[in-house]
């Protein structure tokens, strides 16, 4: 089947949907004041695609309905609409990056070039996008202008009771409508108008010389209406550079005849473009798994005092970093099921992680997470291992937060005791199960940590004898989260009751502690 040309194409469309449209003389009124097309269309409801898609100018437009009218004007064609600033014609200047010379545009099929050559340049790879769009306060301001011209000027007729405003589009929607088709076929995905989707393209325009004009009468508005009132805050002057959602705000609340008063209705010409600045980013990458460390000289974070690295590296280093790689991301952020101190080696299954990486450019697929697991795993030094990594979503950091409260940890230590350890020893700590201990925070952490007293369980507790000493044994023991290990052999100057060295009557130290396993099923 032949396509039409799209000069025809929106000609059909708005033949079809012409009734929503006011009188030709309107029309003419409406695009005399320096309204694009496009905002027209938005502005009575037309939703046909063909009308936007379409090149089409207004003498184009008013020729078209005065042939279907039997009428004949001339109308000026406007460089910038005084309503959306030109951002539906399209017409803006673009800052590809920062530093760079603005570039102009100047239609629909350039800026969707210029955006899709971003996305190829930043090397995404993609299988869908949404738009988002970010509008200067000040088209809301214009719009709301022209909807007073108009109901001042014609209130009284029908097609404004009937049709004017009825289901209109916001230049959000209109834009991402018009720019949609294009975007979809240059980047070769599909747009998902929603939330949903991983990667986003940011649309931010600005229109400086009318947003700095339309802050400084929303300000003088303010201050007139607190002089009549005679305002009873002791006034600190505020910055005259508002935010976007105070202007907002502001806008919502003035009455239609104060806003008559302040702002020129209907809005002025505009001779000047927007300003565009195009960024991608992608939602957080999550990869989760469980670590495990082997070295007593390697910190789960990175720590540097007074510019001294402390211990060799850090878990977080060597795991973020070779997975934010394979991602190609900004940057990482590491989460952990707790933390272990730089001494203390994390065994058995491992302790639960997550990678949270900024703007991957890459999701890594199965194949890909492997080759870090491999990487990381088979390193000369083995300071750090890993295992189960894999992809998680979003909702892993929220189950590892509930987790990290309710796990259980268990441990290996090597302790001393001051005498030699009994056969009635062993059995009374073997015989103790789910022990109530009271903790006050160590002294070891006191000038970095509230000081609490804190209630936690000890589950059960195991013997094993090292041969030759009677003085020296492994512990082995189970624990409520953040039960702190070494103050319950030492009892830390008896802030820690009971300890072990309380119930065996004698002094005991903590040679060597490991974690041998924390209990969340789903990093398993």
């Amino acid at each position: 089947m032949t396509s039409l040309g799209p000069a025809i194409e929106w000609q059909i469309a708005l033949t079809k949907e012409k009734l929503f449209l006011p009188p030709c003389h309107v029309i003419r009124d409406i695009l005399s004041t320096g309204v694009c097309v496009r905002c027209i269309f938005r502005l009575f409801g037309i939703r046909d695609r063909d009308c936007y898609t379409s090149s089409i100018n207004e003498s184009e437009l008013t020729f078209f309905l005065e042939e279907q009218n039997d009428v004949k004007s001339d109308i000026t064609t406007n460089t910038y609409c005084c309503v959306c600033l030109g951002v539906l014609c399209p017409s803006c200047c673009v800052q590809e990056k920062p530093g760079a010379d603005l570039r102009e545009i100047s239609s629909v099929n350039e800026l969707a070039l210029l955006i899709a050559d971003i996305v190829k340049k930043e090397q995404y790879q993609i299988d869908e996008f949404s738009l988002e769009v970010s509008l200067p306060p000040v088209i809301t301001a214009n719009e709301r202008a022209l909807r007073l011209y108009l109901k001042q000027k014609y209130e009284k007729e029908q097609w404004f009771k009937d049709s004017f405003l009825r289901d209109h589009m916001s230049v959000k929607d209109t834009l991402k409508l018009v720019l949609n088709a294009s975007l979809e076929k240059y980047l070769a995905v599909q747009n998902v108008e929603s939330l949903s989707s991983s990667f986003r393209i940011r649309l931010t325009y600005s229109h400086s010389e009318t947003s700095q004009k339309l802050q400084s009468m929303l300000l003088t508005g303010r201050d007139s209406k607190k002089r009549e009132r005679g305002s009873r805050e002791n006034g600190s002057s505020k910055n005259c550079n508002e935010s976007d959602a105070s202007a907002y705000r502001v806008l919502d609340s003035i009455e239609d005849h104060d806003f008559c008063a302040q702002f020129q209705v209907p809005p002025g010409k505009v001779d000047k473009p927007c300003q565009l600045v195009v960024a991608c980013c992608r939602t957080p990458t999550y990869i989760g798994g469980r670590y495990l460390k082997y070295s007593r000289n390697v910190s789960q974070s990175r720590w540097i005092i007074d510019d001294e690295r402390m211990g060799e590296t850090s878990v977080e280093e060597i795991i973020g970093e070779n997975v934010r790689q394979i991602c190609q991301g900004d940057g990482y952020k590491f989460h952990s099921a707790g933390r272990e101190d730089i001494d203390v080696r994390m065994l058995g299954s491992g302790r639960p992680f997550l990678v949270e990486v900024s703007n991957s450019r890459i999701v890594p697929s199965s194949t890909e997470i492997e080759k870090i697991s491999d990487k990381i795993n088979h390193t000369d030094k083995k300071l750090v291992g890993v295992k189960n990594l894999k992809l998680v979503g979003a909702e892993a950091w929220d189950l590892m937060r509930e987790g990290e409260a309710e796990k259980q940890k268990q441990y290996a230590a090597l302790v001393w005791i001051s005498r030699p350890l009994t056969d009635d020893d062993v059995g009374n700590l073997t015989a103790m199960k789910d022990m109530e201990i009271s903790q006050k925070t160590p002294i070891r952490v006191l000038h970095r940590r509230s000081p609490l007293e804190r209630s936690k369980v000890i589950h059960w507790m195991k013997i094993e004898k090292v041969e030759g000493t009677t003085q020296y044994f492994l512990l082995h023991l189970c624990t409520q989260a953040g039960t702190y290990i070494k103050e319950f052999v030492h009892g830390d100057l008896g802030r820690t009751h009971p300890s072990i060295g309380s119930i065996l009557g004698c002094r005991a130290e903590i040679l060597q502690l490991d974690v041998t396993d924390v209990k969340m099923d789903y990093f398993d």
